[in-house]
């Protein structure tokens, strides 16, 4: 695509990855995008690059403005390769000794990680400080470990605009470049399960983080009507929603729900699984049901994050839970979840094993669980049926308690 103009002077020169379809893990069904942006003014600035696999998209959506010998500024958001890249060879084309690079002082760190950088002329900036660029100034905005420690943002005094690097974002790939122009009827609902999906996937373990960023930004008095993140749609109408969405889910906001998440060998934890979900909905409470090997761990873990308890089945293999739920629970496990209740179930052979880790693993991550979870020999019973359908039930009141001490 060519560059699009999201304010005056201020032109998106990303690129679109219509083939990404896993994401260091996380499924992308649709693709995504890598934005940067450039911003012409008296001194030309480059915002992030891209990756170096859309090299050439974005310097010949560059060069479709302007020649990129004219960039006196570049502004390094992030240093992930997604977004930076292609920066060296933005770098060569200017010249290193007629550009400034501005990033955090982790950011310089890292970059010297990636590239021969002794040549370059790094600036390190921290919150507070601006750059008078001509009309516009940049204003920098530290956000460490959102979700990197070098993260940060930018926000353009004069065109009410923050870019916001990873945050608000989403792994959309679309012709559109807004949300207003993607969103149509049911299309918003899309639009908001994708940055549950990249919330859930990427930033849940830094809540306190985001909460505290969040609240720092509504108190620079900052006039935003615009918000342009590295990842997805630009937020040009609904500017306010995922502002809002980060800091409901930053204060663990979930549905009344359970998910059920689980794995089988020879479909018996299967069959628990139905009498389970049968128990927990007579009690009124809505309930997902995933199987793993037919689902995405991402998609499990975004299933898992919109629900205020989950339950995990597993068939034992080896004492232990087969390995699509251990691969799952340890991803879990480094997203260092909260405020979700836990339980599980499963079934087992000649010995168990699966059942008693997986509580293990809760204790682990200091979650709440409901224990004893049913276990079964072999093929369930009508009885195990009956114990399945009791402990959904009871499962489901105490979810229901659980989750009134967030309303």
């Amino acid at each position: 695509m060519n560059a699009i103009e999201i304010k005056p002077d201020i032109f998106w020169v990303g690129a679109i990855d219509w083939a990404m379809r896993d994401f260091h893990g996380i499924a992308t069904p649709t693709g995504t995008t890598y934005n940067n942006y450039l911003i012409l003014d008296d001194e030309v600035t480059l915002i992030d690059a891209v990756k170096y696999d859309f090299s050439d998209f974005g310097i010949g959506n560059v060069k479709g403005l302007i020649d990129p010998a004219k960039i006196k500024n570049i502004v390094v958001n992030h240093i992930e390769d997604d977004h930076m890249g292609a920066l060296e060879r933005f770098v060569t084309l200017i010249g290193p000794d007629n550009v400034t690079i501005y990033a955090t002082a982790k950011g310089k760190e890292g970059m010297g990680k990636f590239f021969d950088a002794t040549r370059w002329n790094i600036k390190v900036v921290k919150t507070g400080d601006e750059l008078k660029i001509g009309k516009y100034t940049l204003l920098f905005i530290e956000t460490p470990m959102l979700h990197w420690p070098d993260s940060m943002m930018t926000y353009v005094k004069g065109a009410r605009l923050l870019i916001s690097q990873d945050v608000f974002g989403q792994h959309l790939a679309t012709t559109t470049r807004f949300d207003d122009e993607f969103v149509s009827g049911p299309c918003l609902n899309e639009l908001d399960a994708a940055v549950i999906d990249y919330y859930a996937n990427i930033l849940m373990p830094f809540g306190k983080l985001i909460k505290a960023k969040l609240i720092q930004i509504q108190g620079m008095g900052l006039d935003i009507d615009m918000i342009a993140p590295d990842h997805g749609l630009i937020w040009r109408k609904y500017h306010q929603r995922p502002m809002d969405m980060y800091m409901d889910m930053a204060n663990g906001k979930a549905l009344l729900r359970v998910t059920i998440i689980y794995d089988t060998m020879w479909k018996n934890t299967e069959k628990m699984t139905l009498p389970i979900m049968q128990g927990i909905r007579q009690e009124g409470v809505d309930c997902k049901v995933v199987k793993l090997t037919t689902t995405p761990i991402s998609v499990a873990i975004t299933e898992y994050w919109k629900s205020r308890a989950c339950l995990i089945g597993s068939s034992t293999l080896n004492n232990l839970a087969l390995p699509s739920v251990a691969g799952f629970m340890y991803f879990l496990l480094s997203l260092r979840p909260k405020d979700r209740l836990m339980g599980a179930f499963g079934s087992y052979g000649w010995a168990g094993g699966a059942v008693k880790w997986l509580y293990d693993m809760y204790d682990t991550m200091k979650l709440p669980a409901i224990k004893p979870g049913p276990q079964v020999q072999f093929h369930p019973s009508l009885d195990d049926v009956d114990k399945c359908y009791e402990f959904g039930q009871n499962f489901a009141r105490e979810v229901k308690q659980y989750h009134k001490g967030f309303e």
